[in-house]
């Protein structure tokens, strides 16, 4: 089964992102595909690179990096949320003539149509953190 993600929570204010994250290596164990994560409204600061916990603190971003790394998962990040709310790669950086940008490594920044086109290919999709 293919299966796409939505991330609609912040890792600092909610345990949704950290759920969706053991929901994700669950079904990939099992076997499924995880075809993408897309991270809209707050659900994008978990590809903030500049994001620091505790020494103790799961890096909510790492981990997500890692997961991608090993299964091949695109981790698309909202890109009109994104810039709402600071989180900038190089080329977004350049065009709001900001001197730094934070997207994490392994996060891309793109539009709704990629969370269309997962919708479409994907089986099952899932919210984590969505409003009521």
């Amino acid at each position: 089964m293919i299966f796409t993600l939505i991330v609609h929570a912040s890792p600092i204010q909610n345990q949704a992102p950290e759920t969706a994250l053991r929901f994700a290596r669950s079904l990939l164990e099992a076997g499924h595909t995880l075809h993408r994560v897309f991270f809209y409204r707050d659900g994008v600061y978990n590809a903030n690179a500049l994001a620091s916990g505790s020494a103790d603190d799961v890096s909510i971003p790492f981990e997500w990096r890692s997961l991608a790394q090993e299964y091949q998962v695109d981790l698309v990040v909202c890109i009109a949320a994104a810039i709402r709310r600071g989180i900038l790669d190089t080329n977004e950086a350049r065009r709001y003539e900001k001197s730094q940008h934070n997207l994490a490594e392994g996060f891309e920044l793109s539009g709704l149509g990629q969370l269309i086109e997962a919708s479409i290919l994907s089986d099952r999709v899932i919210t984590f953190g969505g409003r009521g």
